[in-house]
């Protein structure tokens, strides 16, 4: 049996059993997007198959440098810390294709985690979808970087030089993707491989930078590929004596990485429901009211989406990212274009977020914010025609400009409580304070530059 053909229990026991598998990897994706897990065993795994089995909590009550946070109420020292329950799904085996030479899964938390699990957020935002007579479908594409480095080499730098991979700027270049042919076809080998393939695999303007977009699938295991794709995509890279980094911005030399967002809405008879002939660029009104839905709540979602203190680096004029939730026709400089085409391609593309993304909570507040705006017939603000970056824009369209605002903003907001709950809005929201917090504390090298001597 193929891995990818697994879909009940009983098709992963009798796969492990006719592999003779002796210990399983199984993964879980935390706050950050960071994929924790372990090996188990055949039998333990077996139970875990059948009953679920206990992860510790700490996972959703720690950042992505594993330091706690100070004021979460789901878990904490006040709690203990104890384990939480989770499920393995069968549906997501994949084999690893290494020398590890056994199967990877991916759980997801149940019982009262669930409402904070970031894949469980998402998997209720598609039952409202369901509830309202839609499947969503979606596709990540993501921008990253590649250096000629390793761990232990970027530390002893102290994350300063680095050698990017190849020099300059290089985009959509066939001279450097057939010089280094090697590197770009493991990654296309281990995409499909691992069931979450690439469509499209290029340079990007700027030194050692890729740009890889994923094949569109139901959201759900959108979100699976999107989050497996930058797990592995690190795996690899460091396997090639390289490293990879999807940062939202780590120059400011260089535009920000990009991680947009395609999403589509069908029908459950698989009709395309954003496509309409008889309508200007064969929007319909669906599609309009998605688009309405999504640029109403950008600002107090974006911290689901501007999801690191570095997010906000990569928000400014003339960088390729989005300032103010502006939308347009196959428009790249506002936050949402519009795509028309097909009743197949008609779709629109979430350009504000970057390539730091969790997969999950970014889907999740753009297909989230979308379908409020058809529950609610929300019209958008007059499409922008040319460039969004030289136009003033009404004031309820401006963006938080910090983390910190933006947590402040998702907190406070009734359309986010009542699309993702509010356990969902409270754990997710102090985290990015605190994730600000954090920053606060350091003190970064323009800082020493600007004021060691002269103040």
């Amino acid at each position: 049996m193929d891995p990818r053909q697994v879909k009940t229990t009983a098709d992963a026991r009798a796969l492990i059993e006719e592999r003779n598998i002796d210990y399983i990897k199984l993964g879980v994706f935390d706050m950050d997007g960071i994929l924790r897990g372990k090996y188990i065993n055949r039998s333990k795994f077996f139970s875990a198959l059948e009953g679920g089995f206990g992860f510790c909590d700490v996972v959703l009550g720690w950042d992505s440098d594993d330091q706690l946070y100070d004021s979460a109420t789901y878990t904490g020292w006040h709690t203990a810390y104890p384990d939480a329950w989770v499920k393995v799904l069968p549906e997501t085996c994949r084999e690893i294709p290494f020398e590890e030479n056994t199967l990877f899964f991916l759980c997801e938390f149940t019982d009262k985690a669930e409402t904070i699990c970031p894949r469980g957020t998402l998997r209720r935002v598609l039952q409202r979808a369901d509830d309202l007579g839609f499947k969503a479908s979606a596709a990540c594409e993501f921008e990253f970087f590649l250096f000629d480095e390793t761990p232990d080499s970027v530390r002893e730098k102290g994350f300063r030089d680095l050698k990017t991979v190849t020099p300059g700027n290089f985009g959509y270049s066939v001279l450097r993707n057939s010089v280094h042919a090697k590197i770009y076809h493991d990654y296309l080998e281990l995409c499909t491989a691992m069931d979450f393939p690439i469509e499209g695999l290029h340079t990007e303007t700027g030194p050692g930078v890729l740009e890889a977009a994923l094949v569109y699938d139901e959201a759900l295991n959108a979100g699976d590929k999107a989050a497996l794709f930058k797990t592995y995509m690190k795996v690899m890279a460091q396997r090639q004596g390289l490293m990879a980094t999807f940062m939202a911005k780590w120059s400011p030399n260089y535009p920000g990485q990009s991680g947009h967002i395609h999403i589509s809405l069908q029908g459950k008879d698989g009709s395309a429901v954003f496509h309409d002939t008889s309508k200007p660029h064969n929007m319909s009104d669906q599609m309009r009211w998605f688009v309405g839905g999504q640029q109403r709540l950008m600002p107090e979602l974006l911290s689901m989406i501007a999801c690191t203190v570095n997010s906000y680096s990569r928000l400014i004029p003339g960088f390729w990212a989005p300032t103010d939730a502006t939308w347009g026709i196959d428009n790249r400089t506002t936050a949402l274009r519009a795509i028309p085409g097909s009743e197949k391609s008609q779709r629109v593309e979430y350009r504000i977020s970057a390539a730091d993304i969790n997969p999950y909570i970014a889907l999740a507040a753009s297909i989230g914010s979308g379908l409020w705006g058809i529950e609610n017939k929300i019209e958008p603000g007059n499409p922008v025609e040319g460039n969004a970056y030289a136009r003033t824009h009404a004031e309820e369209y401006s963006l938080p400009k910090t983390l910190m605002e933006a947590a402040d903003r998702l907190k406070h907001s009734d359309a986010a409580i009542e699309l993702f709950g509010l356990d969902f809005v409270e754990h997710y929201a102090q985290s990015r304070e605190w994730e600000e917090r954090e920053f606060r504390k350091a003190i970064t090298d323009w800082e020493m530059q600007r004021y060691f001597e002269i103040i």
